[in-house]
């Protein structure tokens, strides 16, 4: 059953006849009665007698009249609302952050995001970047922020690249030097982050590179409760520049790693393969703009 035999029908009752209801639609009247033929042959009854002047409805035409109208009002109402989700007046962004940089990065991206199409629902997963992948792999959320380099499953668009920095206590030799190499951490107790924290991978493949296995003191999800336990005295941790930037803590020395292959390099990942949404592309449109501007 087809839309455009439906409407025909329709408009050659709320019309009165086949040549106002052609004239209703833009076609023939020979199209529009081939139209209505075809609908008949389809259902294996006639809808309409068209005996006298006006065509009327028989009694299958009775039951299939109001059927047809609520038909076509129901694509009528599907279609504005794909146009709506076109035009981004409604609809769905299922987005992951991490913990880790989210309120400094995202936050002011979310603000400007909401003003531009306030009829998108903006639903978040905050976790680490290994928990947001898996996010992604399942479908629960189509786009997440992680870290590069990322496998060829998944397609990406860069947003910022900054030097890893080691927090240090105060009273710690190394707080007295502009940079420290990785290699000279091997016999300083580390704090790391919760499970599924990209950074700590980035840590693991270093201490892998120059041969040893970390003391890991405590691991914390909180990036303000790692900055404390630093200040303590209990070990070193890792920070991206721009977030050690804001950390200031009394008894706490940011020191650049010099390190090269321990960049925070953040990025928005998707699936290859996977459909993204509108408000998904206005989202990855608005990241682009935004990360131009980041020196």
């Amino acid at each position: 059953m087809e839309f455009r035999t439906l409407r025909a029908f329709v408009e050659v009752i709320r019309q009165g006849g086949f040549s106002q209801a052609a004239k209703a639609v833009f076609a023939t009247q020979s199209t529009v009665s081939k139209a209505v033929k075809q609908l008949e042959d389809e259902i294996g009854m006639p809808l309409l007698d068209r005996t006298g002047y006006r065509a009327r409805l028989t009694a299958a035409g009775e039951i299939v009249y109001p059927r047809a109208i609520r038909l076509l009002a129901e694509r009528d109402n599907l279609m504005a609302e794909l146009q709506e989700l076109r035009g981004l007046k409604r609809g769905t962004l299922r987005l992951g952050v991490p913990p880790v940089g989210s309120a400094t990065v995202f936050a002011p991206w979310f603000a400007t995001y909401r003003k531009r199409y306030p009829g998108i629902d903006v639903r978040l997963s905050e976790h680490g970047a290994d928990r947001l992948g898996e996010a992604l792999h399942s479908g629960e959320i189509e786009i997440g922020a992680g870290l590069l380099p990322t496998t060829e499953e998944f397609d990406y668009q860069a947003v910022r690249r900054e030097p890893l920095m080691v927090l240090v206590p105060e009273a710690h030799p190394f707080a007295r030097r502009e940079f420290v190499d990785f290699v000279a951490l091997r016999d300083t107790p580390f704090v790391l982050y919760g499970e599924g924290f990209a950074i700590n991978r980035i840590v693991a493949d270093a201490c892998q590179r120059h041969g040893f296995e970390p003391e890991v003191v405590a691991r914390s999800s909180s990036v303000d409760f790692i900055v404390e336990l630093v200040g303590a005295g209990l070990g070193i941790a890792f920070l991206p520049r721009m977030l050690a930037d804001e950390k200031h803590r009394a008894g706490v020395k940011p020191v650049l790693l010099a390190e090269p292959d321990m960049e925070w390099h953040l990025a928005m990942i998707w699936r290859r393969d996977a459909y993204l949404s509108h408000a998904a592309k206005a989202w990855l449109e608005l990241i682009r703009e935004a990360a131009e501007t980041v020196p």
